[in-house]
Parts: C-alpha cells; sequence; structure tokens
C-alpha cells in the first residue's frame, strides 16, 4: 500500500515519539526528578496521539463510498479530540505526582545528565514539529497541525522544566521544592493545550462555519463574478478535514433559461474551487422575488 504524505509524516512522529519518549525517561529515572517526569509523560502522550493520528488518517485517505458519499475527512476531527483528551490525562497524573511530592520532599539526582537528554529530546521534537507544520498547512490536514502544536508544546515545557531545574544544580537543598511545583506549572499549561484541541474537534463535528478568512474570500468571489441581474442568499458553509463545503442560493431573473443560469452557477463554482482548494459548492437557483427560503 502506497502511504499518502500526511501518513507518512505521522509515522515520523511515531519514531520521533519513541526516541523522545526514550530520552526522557531516561532523564526522569537518572534524576527522580517528578518535573522530568511530567515532561516524559507528555511524550507518552506524543506516542499514543502520533499513533491514532496515523490510524485516522489511513481512514481520511479512504475514497467516498456508497455509504460515506461525502467521503470520511471527519474522522480528522475524533483524531484531534482524542489528543486533546489525552493530554488531559496527562496534565492529571502531573499534578497528582507533584503533589505527593510537594507533601514530600524528595532530593534530585544526576542532575546535569537528566538536563542533557531532556535537551536532546527537546531538539528531536522541535524539528520534527517544524516539518509537521509545513506538511499540516500544505495539505490542509488539522490532525497533522495538531500533531505539530502539541510537540512544540513539549519543547517550551521541556524549555522551562530544563530553565527550572538548572537553578538547582546552583541552589541550596531546601529549594528541592522548585521541582514539584515546576511539573505542576507544566501540567497547567498542557491543560490549556488539551482544552483548545477539544473545542477545535467540536466546532468541525458540528459543522462551525468556515474561518473568517475563508468566508471573506468567498465574499470577494461574489463582488468579482455573480451575473449583475442575480443575487446571493442564504449561505452556508461548513468543514470536514481539508474538505470546505459551500452552499447558496442563487436569485435570478424569473426569464433567464435554464442554460444561462447554468453558466453562471459554472463561473461561480470554478471560481470558489480556484480561490478555496478542495471546495464542494452547491448551488440552488431559484427565481428573484422568491422569498419562500424554507420551501425552495
Amino acid at each position: 500500500m502506497t502511504l499518502t504524505a500526511p501518513q507518512r509524516m505521522a509515522l515520523l512522529s511515531i519514531f520521533a515519539a519513541l526516541l523522545t519518549l526514550a530520552l526522557k525517561f531516561a532523564a526522569y529515572f537518572a534524576t527522580g526528578s517528578v518535573s522530568l517526569y511530567s515532561d516524559a509523560m507528555e511524550s507518552f502522550v506524543n506516542l499514543a496521539a502520533a499513533i491514532v493520528a496515523l490510524i485516522v488518517l489511513t481512514v481520511v485517505a479512504t475514497p467516498a463510498d456508497e455509504g460515506h458519499p461525502y467521503g470520511h475527512d471527519k474522522a480528522e476531527y475524533f483524531s484531534s479530540g482524542v489528543e486533546g483528551g489525552l493530554i488531559l490525562l496527562a496534565a492529571l497524573t502531573i499534578i497528582y505526582e507533584a503533589v505527593k511530592r510537594l507533601w514530600h520532599p524528595e532530593p534530585v539526582n544526576d542532575l546535569g545528565v537528566g538536563l542533557l537528554l531532556s535537551l536532546v529530546a527537546s531538539g528531536v521534537n522541535g524539528g520534527v514539529a517544524w516539518l509537521l507544520m509545513r506538511a499540516a498547512k500544505r495539505h490542509d490536514s488539522i490532525t497533522l497541525e495538531a500533531d505539530a502544536h502539541h510537540l512544540l508544546t513539549d519543547v517550551w515545557t521541556s524549555a522551562g522544566v530544563v530553565a527550572g531545574l538548572a537553578v538547582l544544580l546552583f541552589a541550596p537543598p531546601s529549594w528541592v521544592i522548585l521541582d514539584p511545583i515546576i511539573a505542576i506549572l507544566v501540567a497547567l499549561n498542557i491543560v490549556m493545550t488539551g482544552v483548545d484541541l477539544l473545542r477545535r474537534s467540536l466546532d468541525g463535528l458540528m459543522d462551525a462555519t468556515l474561518p473568517p478568512d475563508d468566508l471573506a474570500a468567498i465574499q470577494q468571489v461574489f463582488l468579482s463574478n455573480k451575473p449583475p441581474q442575480a443575487t446571493i442568499a442564504d449561505l452556508k458553509t461548513r468543514k470536514a478535514g481539508a474538505q470546505r463545503f459551500i452552499e447558496f442560493k442563487l436569485r435570478v431573473p424569473g426569464d433567464i433559461t435554464v442554460d444561462a443560469a447554468h453558466t453562471w452557477c459554472d463561473a461561480l463554482e470554478q471560481a470558489l474551487e480556484r480561490q478555496l482548494s478542495r471546495s464542494t459548492v452547491t448551488i440552488h437557483v431559484e427565481p428573484a422575488g422568491n422569498q419562500l427560503d424554507g420551501q425552495g
């Protein structure tokens, strides 16, 4: 089976997650730091999310069939929703471990080794996140974009952990409480990422309208290509993965021919599809003056 470009990027994400997971858990076992444990837990979520992303992108690549005539693009929203849920679960686990360490502080060992391993893992994540973001924009994939944002969040949280623990290298032993505090801050940052992914997933599953930039592009196409005798009404838009759906009514003079109305519709459809890639345009033609929109 030939893999699509998004599927290949998801495989790269899985390999990167395995590598960073090994590096970060090695850092945790070397130091016993709950902050590095929180960082390692996020890498575990990265791995689970990357596997889900590959499965979903495989479903998305399946052509439309009789049972799914609009295709399988909406499966992408399940991926981002699952990833958001996993992120929240990881955050709760981190907070639980950090609160235990707040009540029962423990010394942190071999910080130099742990920080070095964490920095290497962050470099891997940063490079893969950059590649994923480029691929997400090229293929308009919310699944790859969610994965990229998650890895970037991992990079920034790792940077915060490393900076905080670096202080402990030169601080007195009583400052060891800084370790669980950093872990809790990391968890709160992860919660924000998880909530945002869940919100975007729900928007897609609930058929939210296209973003403002897309709506502005549609209006510009109308202004440039709409026949002067016609009017546009009841614009409705939605998105499923990378696929856009645009539908509206084209009100035309009652005395024009079907052939002329069809030509106008073709011109509008082609202009919209040029402006917004992967768009499915549906136009309902009705005579001007017909205001029974619910029955048109």
